[in-house]
Formats: C-alpha cells, sequence, structure tokens
C-alpha cells in the first residue's frame, strides 16, 4: 500500500515517457506506407488511439494513475477544442457555397489573367500575408482564397505542393503577428506580455523569416517551369460552366466587413457560407438544380443548396483537371478530419495526465546556463508539444506555462518567452500530419502534410531564426534593464 501510495502520481523518467511518443512515430510510419495517401481514412486514428492506450497503460500499471485522471484530462481536452471542430464544419460549409455560387471560380479567372507564373508564388504569399493579417486567421485565410489559389497555381502548371507552402507561409505571418489573431493574444497572456510589445518584439525574428521566404518564393518562380499550358483551356472551362461576374466578390466583401466589424470568427464563417450559398441561388441556380439532379424550383433549389452546405457536390465542366478542381466536400468532407482530431486529443489527454509531457519537458530545461540553451530548449518544447498534444493552443498554454518561472527566475524578460513560444508552437503546427491544423489545412488545400512540408519555408525557418538571434544576443535584455 505504502509502496503504491509513492508511485501514484510520481513522475515519470524521461525514456519512459518518450515510449508512447516513439511508437506514434513508428505506427504512424508504417500506417502511411501501407494506406498512403489513404492514412488519414483510419489508420492514423487507429495508430493514435493504440498510442494513447500504450500511454496510459504504462501511467496505469507502472504509476498507478487512477482512470479518472484521464477520462478528467479528455474531457478538459476535448471541451477546450470544441468551438475549433465546430469551425472546421462550417468552413467545410464555405468551401461548397464560394465555389457552386462562383466566388472561387472567379477569383480564379481574374487571378489568372493578372498573375504570372513568374510571380505567382511570391504574389500568393504576398496576398495571404495581407489577407491573414487583416483577418487574424490563418484557418479563414486558407480555406477562402488559399483555395483559389490552388486552382490559379494549378492552371499555370505550379505544383500544388509549392503552392501549399506559399499560401500557408504567407497565412501564417499574418496569424503570427496579428492583434486579430488568438494564437498572439494567447501566447502574450499565458507568458505575462502586454499584446503589442509581444507583437513589436517578434518583429525582430518574423520580418527576417519572411524576407527570406519571400526571396526563396522569388528564385523559385522564376526557375519554375510552369507552363501555363492549361490556362486558356481552363478559363473556357470555367466561364462555359460558371456565371463569372464581379457580383460573386460581394460575398467576399461581406466577409471583409464582417471582419472589420471583429464579429467572432464563427459567426463570420457561418455567415459567410450562408451569402455564398444565397449568391449560388441567385446567379448560379442551374449548378443548385444540377446538385440535386432536379429542375429550377423551389424544393429542388432547396434540396441542392443543403446538399451543398453538408455533402460532396460534383459538377462536370468537360475538363477532367476542373472537374476535379470545383469538386467540394461540404461538412462531410470533414468528417475524416473530425474524426482524426479526436484521436489525435485523445493521445494528448492521455500524455498529459500520466504527467509524460512534464517529464519530458523537465528533462529539456535542466543544466540551461545560456540564452540560446533556454530558447533553444523553449523551441524544442513547443515543437515537442505539437507533437504529442496535436493542438497549437494546448502547446502553446502547456510551452509558456512550462518556462515562465524559469526565464523570470533567469532574469529575462516575459517578451522573450511570448516570442519564442510564438516561433516554435504556432508556425509548426501546421507542419504535423496529425496536429490539429496539419490536419485542417491537408483537407481544405487538398495536399498531404507531408507533401507541402518542405515548402514551407517561413514555418520552417521561424524556429531557428529564433534560436540564432537569441544566440547572438540581438535585444535581448534582462529584466534589470542590462542588456545581455
Amino acid at each position: 500500500m505504502i509502496e503504491t501510495e509513492k508511485k501514484r502520481g510520481a513522475l515519470p523518467r524521461p525514456v519512459v515517457a518518450l515510449i508512447p511518443l516513439l511508437v506514434l512515430v513508428v505506427l504512424v510510419s508504417f500506417t502511411v506506407k501501407i494506406f498512403g495517401s489513404d492514412s488519414l481514412g483510419g489508420g492514423s486514428q487507429v495508430a493514435l488511439l493504440l498510442s494513447s492506450a500504450v500511454a496510459v497503460g504504462i501511467s496505469m500499471c507502472l504509476y498507478c494513475m487512477p482512470w479518472q485522471a484521464f477520462t478528467d484530462a479528455l474531457k478538459k481536452t476535448i471541451g477546450g477544442t470544441s468551438e475549433a471542430i465546430v469551425i472546421l464544419l462550417v468552413i467545410g460549409m464555405i468551401g461548397g457555397s464560394w465555389m457552386i455560387s462562383g466566388v472561387v471560380p472567379t477569383l480564379i479567372c481574374y487571378g489568372l489573367q493578372v498573375i504570372s507564373p513568374d510571380f505567382f508564388l511570391i504574389c500568393t504569399c504576398i496576398i495571404c500575408a495581407v489577407v491573414s493579417v487583416l483577418t487574424g486567421s490563418s484557418w479563414s485565410t486558407i480555406a477562402t482564397i488559399g483555395v483559389a489559389f490552388i486552382g490559379i497555381g494549378t492552371m499555370l502548371g505550379i505544383s500544388t505542393a509549392w503552392t501549399a507552402g506559399a499560401i500557408i507561409s504567407g497565412a501564417y505571418f499574418g496569424d503570427k503577428i496579428s492583434p486579430l489573431s488568438d494564437t498572439t493574444v494567447l501566447a502574450s497572456s499565458t507568458s505575462g506580455t502586454d499584446l503589442f510589445t509581444h507583437i513589436r518584439y517578434m518583429l525582430f525574428t518574423t520580418v527576417p523569416s519572411f524576407v527570406i521566404t519571400l526571396i526563396i518564393f522569388g528564385i523559385a518562380g522564376f526557375l519554375m517551369k510552369g507552363s501555363g499550358a492549361e490556362v486558356d483551356a481552363g478559363l473556357d472551362g470555367l466561364r462555359a460552366t460558371f456565371n463569372i461576374t464581379p457580383w460573386t466578390l460581394l460575398v467576399p466583401l461581406f466577409t471583409g466587413v464582417l471582419i472589420a466589424r471583429k464579429a467572432p470568427s464563427l459567426i463570420t464563417l457561418f455567415l459567410s457560407a450562408l451569402a455564398g450559398i444565397v449568391a449560388a441561388l441567385i446567379l448560379q441556380p442551374g449548378l443548385v438544380a444540377q446538385v440535386a439532379d432536379g429542375g429550377i424550383n423551389f424544393s429542388d433549389l432547396a434540396k441542392g443548396a443543403s446538399m451543398i452546405l453538408f455533402g460532396p457536390t460534383q459538377i462536370e465542366t468537360g475538363n477532367a483537371v476542373l472537374n476535379d478542381l470545383v469538386s467540394t466536400g461540404g461538412m462531410a468532407g470533414m468528417l475524416e478530419t473530425v474524426w482524426l482530431i479526436l484521436c489525435a486529443l485523445t493521445f494528448g489527454a492521455a500524455m498529459a495526465s500520466g504527467r509524460m509531457l512534464e517529464s519530458m519537458t523537465g528533462a529539456l530545461v535542466r543544466h540551461l546556463k545560456s540564452t540560446g540553451g533556454l530558447v533553444s530548449s523553449t523551441v524544442a518544447t513547443g515543437i515537442m508539444m505539437n507533437l504529442t498534444t496535436s493542438d497549437q493552443y494546448l502547446s502553446i498554454i502547456l510551452t509558456a506555462s512550462s518556462f515562465k518561472d524559469i526565464y523570470r527566475k533567469m532574469g529575462y524578460e516575459s517578451r522573450l518567452l511570448s516570442r519564442t513560444t510564438e516561433d516554435a508552437v504556432t508556425v509548426t503546427s501546421v507542419l504535423i500530419p496529425w496536429n490539429t491544423c496539419g490536419m485542417t489545412q491537408s483537407t481544405v488545400l487538398g495536399v498531404a502534410t507531408v507533401a507541402y512540408l518542405p515548402f514551407c519555408f517561413f514555418n520552417i525557418i521561424s524556429p531557428l531564426m529564433t534560436i540564432l538571434v537569441a544566440s547572438a544576443g540581438w535585444k535581448i535584455n534582462r529584466t534589470d534593464g542590462n542588456r545581455l
């Protein structure tokens, strides 16, 4: 009995805490090898649940963790991301309504006429960055204009992996420095830093990272052999299928007004989806009727509108490439991702309830003496949290909370912690296949996470830049006001 009480709640050794994570990496790798691009259809979910079982089993058998601890952590973890799951479903609604209404096809047609293949990648990155700064949301940016850029890139003959990399790089730059971004607010508040102090301090690492990213995309655009041979055929196909008109742009304009009025994200996205449906009924009634496999009457149009929001749609354009481009999944297309998110959060809850995350963090922060070492450990912890909790919000909270006292005791300003947390967590979450961000953007853009990962230059450079700047001691001050 005494031995049991000693074990209960004990901190696992780091080597033990790593076991479930290693099991997950092995199982996911094996799943991808077996199922390939279909690994998210069930295999990855099984891998996550098996790894969760390993974590819970170790905690219960070796450290006498009560089952209730896991269920409590599970309720807290899933409950904290419930809004994000609903937002994901609404993004599926937007995908269907903005496509059938002609919003995305119109943006593609106009984009093909003004953007050349040489400048496409750099323009994509910059435009996504601007929109993301204004909206404060990488998810909204990617789900709207990001989808349009995928279509434009496809018509220009540019790899979807490169296009997705440019979209994500720009979107996460804006998400990272926008005062409207929830991750920006979360990182500053959790570390105890004023919001605008946090944003200004991030510029020292974020701007150089973004400039390097733009240089890479600029060079790549000139070297890439995007022929654009399909442009004329694509334009003809879109114009023959959709009513291409500037009136469709009232929908994104309406969305911009909602954003400017600072409406909650869920309300903005939901109303944007409904606006898309209204536009579809007015401007594309024939396509709505085609989805319902009926005629232009109230009953069939109502049926078609509902199907566009909740289910997959396939419009015949006479062009195989365009058929794939304009097909949508609606809310049903997001269910596979929601399923994966729930399994990923289960793994995060299993690791947290058994104090395994705490153990791995502790191992990283021991014997810290230099600024570079401290920041490097924070970056490593943030990435590890993204890998294990599968949620960027939880990762930000855990990383900032774990290091807050350490930074204070070592005499560093809280803004160094808030910046490092954002540089490590926010931008890398989208690079992990089983993280909520990675799963979402992969589903929305139709590009596998492992395919776009090498081209998300901003997301890769940011954590390295924050280590480099900290190691150089640039703009690093002690809490007593003395510069290092």
